[in-house]
């Protein structure tokens, strides 16, 4: 198991694995004790970056000190970056893709000292590229994007057909979803992919979106 520091598309530095895939910590684990929250589909999604009891952990550029395991729920060790508990994204297909960046806003590459890869600290995305209007979106009935699904595309403001069914959707940019038809009730920006919508106060509950 080899942990390296690198550069993966905009992150920079960001620890890869030893094929080169970007590795990611996600927010609702903790550090300090080390715990991984994401267990079950999420681990399908997100697959835990693992090592042998024993096993030896190769690092380059990755300090010593900060490296480290923590016993999962399942008994497997899982590696840890400055206690962040790391995963690779199944839909990073190629070494250095960065697809798992942001997602849900709480999945972000690892730095080789824990923090989130990308981030200037103060304002995280704005005036990303990813920030701009989203021109469709897909909705998962169920969470990690499982289906059914139904898509939506346009302008302005759009009513979804079956409606408070979705539990995770896919968007390219930033679109608005609304708990009521018509663009009313709740509202929540979303900027990027949602692995799982109740982390947003959603689940089960997107009417209407707009775009633009």
């Amino acid at each position: 198991m080899q942990l390296s520091a690198s550069k993966a598309r905009a992150l920079d530095p960001v620890v890869v694995n030893g094929a080169g895939f970007t590795l990611y910590r996600f927010d609702k684990d903790t550090a300090n004790p080390s715990k991984s929250t994401c267990n079950g589909d999420c681990a399908s999604t997100w697959p835990p970056v693992v090592v042998a009891p024993g096993g030896k952990v190769f690092l380059d550029g990755v300090d010593k000190a900060k490296a480290g395991t923590v016993k999962r729920d399942d008994g497997t060790l899982q590696v840890t970056v400055g206690g962040w508990p790391v995963y690779r994204f199944s839909k990073d297909t190629k070494p250095g893709e960065t697809k798992g960046q942001g997602v849900g806003g709480t999945w972000f590459g690892v730095t080789p000292d824990g923090k989130k890869a990308g981030g200037t600290g103060g304002s995280t995305g704005s005036g990303s590229p990813q920030a701009k209007p989203a021109t469709s979106v897909v909705l998962f009935d169920n969470r990690n994007f499982g289906d059914p699904s139904q898509g939506l595309s346009g302008k302005g403001c759009q009513n979804v057909a079956r409606d408070n069914v979705a539990s995770s959707l896919q968007v390219q940019g930033s679109l608005k979803i609304w708990s009521e038809r018509n663009c009313t009730g709740k509202s929540k920006v979303v900027n990027g992919d949602v692995a799982d919508l109740a982390t947003i106060g959603f689940d089960n509950d997107i009417s209407s979106v707009f775009f633009g």
